[in-house]
């Protein structure tokens, strides 16, 4: 079968897929499975982060983290984005590497977005070690200014209460 992903097109074996992930298991041969064509169009992913899942999802590794180490950002970007299609397509390992990644890289300036993330796709190791983090005074002050804590204060305000009740204990 194939994927059309913002118009770059990834073959790939339906069995593999759904063997390594609950999400196409249910939608190959689940109820849906009458629905499902032989090309699939998926419009709110990059090319790029499709194709590091799909490189998970027939090798277990994700070598574009390990080639971004050189480059933070980079590393963090695509770890962050992986994350999100980890967790969308229910591949609990790739999610685990993609937290250790931006956890190693945390720092004031991805803090907040490291923590809506951690919050909005349920990674409460990676959510318990950056409120841990930004329980620092010196952190909190330099996360505050940044323009990701406003985003995160709109899109998850019960961050800021458990922010709240952590630094009054």
């Amino acid at each position: 079968m194939s994927f059309n992903v913002s118009g770059v097109t990834f073959d790939a074996h339906r069995c593999v897929l759904a063997a390594r992930s609950p999400v196409f298991m249910a939608q190959f041969f689940g109820p849906m499975k009458g629905k499902v064509n032989q090309s699939i169009e998926i419009k709110d992913m990059e090319p790029s982060i499709f194709k590091s899942m799909l490189h998970f999802i027939y090798s277990d590794s994700v070598p574009d983290l390990e080639e971004a180490r050189g480059n933070k950002d980079a590393s963090v970007a695509l770890a962050q984005h992986l994350l999100v299609a980890a967790d969308r397509y229910g591949l609990e390992r790739l999610k685990q590497l993609c937290e250790m990644k931006m956890y190693e890289f945390v720092d004031a300036n991805n803090l907040a977005t490291t923590l809506t993330l951690a919050e909005q796709h349920n990674c409460s190791e990676l959510k318990a070690a950056c409120i841990e983090f930004i329980k620092r005074p010196e952190v909190l002050a330099a996360v505050v200014q940044t323009e990701e804590f406003e985003h995160m204060i709109k899109s998850c305000p019960t961050i800021l209460e458990e922010l709240r009740s952590k630094n009054d204990q």
